[in-house]
Parts: structure tokens; sequence; C-alpha cells
């Protein structure tokens, strides 16, 4: 494992980006910190900035306003670049080349190439190394990035959306791969997804971006342990205000809410502990609706 001493996967202080272009800010004031040897989820509505935060972690991006470190270094640098591997969404790959291309060329623009671990995770998948890549499914053009993004051997590997385009049993293969990564070689995972019953069993770390800035920053543990889904008579409803209200809609005269308890709930209360997909969705609609909606 990792030393207490050793520098975070990623750390922000006032982190801030603002596109040009358009002159309106993609992130702002933006202040975390990723442990290394983590799978942690960066999740957020679209637009909410996590492809930004990803292209600064990965050195495409230089930030507006504040810093970010990945693995302590500049992510621009050389050693950050030997160290950090990013897979974009578009998965840049040359559709004429075949996957043992592709393989070679990982090979020579990277200063540490492990062949072995690339043509594993392309095995893994069944896919023929003489193949060539513009014929392959969305699900093994995935693979085939991943290796490459595997084979540098990178101390941390940031994912932006590669599940989007996969089935779900592909899905689960990735995921496989990505825990199994994790685990054996101490790789520390910024996955951005949409697909949020996939970080239930996978992630044990959940960084929410809501409107550039962040919204929640903790261990799934905690959150899952800080949160509770109670219902109740309607008119029981004033009693929640001393608690952290997440979300709360009615349904007639009974009312269900996500909360964050301050103490006892008091009142006539069925309380459930939520799982993680609940509580993500909680928060995220709450960002987008306001915390109050009746049905």
């Amino acid at each position: 494992m990792t030393g207490p001493d050793e520098p975070a996967a990623l750390h922000a202080t006032e982190l801030g980006f603002r596109y040009r272009a358009r002159g309106d800010w993609a992130l702002r004031d933006c202040k975390f910190t990723v442990p290394r040897g983590r799978i942690t989820a960066l999740v957020g509505r679209n637009g909410a900035g996590k492809s930004t935060l990803l292209h600064l972690a990965g050195g495409l991006l230089r930030p507006t306003h504040g810093e970010i470190r990945a693995l302590g270094t500049a992510p621009d640098s050389a050693a950050a670049r030997t160290r950090v591997a990013l897979l974009t969404q578009d998965k840049p790959l040359y559709p004429r080349f075949t996957v043992a291309d592709t393989l070679r060329m990982g090979g020579k623009l990277n200063a540490v190439w492990d062949r072995t671990v690339a043509e594993r995770v392309v095995g893994e998948g069944g896919i023929p190394l003489t193949a060539r890549v513009g014929e392959l499914s969305p699900g093994r053009r995935t693979r085939v990035a991943l290796a490459l993004a595997l084979g540098k051997r990178p101390e941390l590997l940031l994912l932006d959306e590669p599940l989007a385009d996969l089935d779900p049993v592909v899905r689960e293969e990735i995921m496989a791969t990505l825990m199994a990564e994790a685990a054996e070689r101490e790789v520390s995972i910024v996955l951005s997804s949409h697909v949020l019953p996939d970080l239930e069993q996978t992630c044990d770390r959940v960084l929410l971006l809501r409107a550039g800035r962040v919204a929640l920053d903790e261990d799934t543990d905690a959150l899952r342990e800080g949160h509770a889904l109670v219902t109740g008579h309607a008119d029981e409803a004033p009693g929640l205000r001393r608690h952290e209200v997440v979300r709360q809609r009615t349904h007639g005269r009974q009312l269900t809410a996500l909360i964050r308890p301050r103490g006892p709930l008091g009142g006539d209360w069925h309380v459930e502990r939520p799982g993680l997909e609940e509580i993500l969705l909680g928060h995220l609609r709450s960002g987008a609706e306001g915390s109050e909606e009746a049905a």
C-alpha cells in the first residue's frame, strides 16, 4: 500500500477554468483531494465540468485560476505524463491500424511500456491482434484504448465516460479489469460516468460536481452512513427543517425525503438506508430542480 507521506492522486486548490471563446467558467473555486489507491467516481450532469476537470488533471488544459496537482506534480510535466494515463471520450485511435500496430505504437510513444499487460487486456476481450481498429465494435475499441492506457503502467488512470457506449456485459467486463488493476497494481482511478448502477460496487470515493463546483467529496461508506431515506405523513415536513434535506417530494399526503440527519429524527418516520445510486441521484436532482417536488 502507499505510504501516508505520499502525495495524493489528485489535489486541487481554488481550481478554476474559463473558456475564452465562451467567456463562462467551466470550473470555479474547486477544492478537493483524491487519495491514492482508490477508485473515485466523478459524477455530475452534462455540463457540470467533468471532462474539463479530467483534461486539467491529464495536462491537456491549464487552469485559469488556482492549482491542480497529479501525484504531487504539475499535470503537464514530463514526470506526470509518464505516470498518468488519460482516456478521453473520443478514444482517439487510428482506424486503419491493426490492433497489433496500435500496441506497437504504444510501446514507441511511452517511456514505460508493458506489452504483456496490453495484450492481456486485448486478449480478454477476444480481440484478434490482426483486426483493424476501424472495423471493431464500440466495446472492442474501448478495450483497445484501455489496453493502451494500462500498457503504460500508470499510477493514476483518468477515464472520461469510457462506458457510455457499451452494453451491460461489456461494461461489467471493463469494470472487472479496472478493479483488478486497482487491487493488483494499486492504480489510482478516477472514473467519470453517468452509469450510476455500475459505480455502486466499484467505486470507494465520490467527487460530485454541480455547475462547475464541488458538491460532494467523500468516501462512499461515509455517504451511505451519513444519509437516510425517510417516509412519512406530509404534515411531518416541518420536523425535517433542522436536518439537511437533500431532496424531498410529496405524493398526496405521503412525503419522501433524502436527508443528512443532524441528530435524532423525532416524529413517526419510516427510515431506510439509501444505496449510493439513490444518494447520487438525490444530489444531482437537487441541484437541477430544487429540493422539493410535488406529484
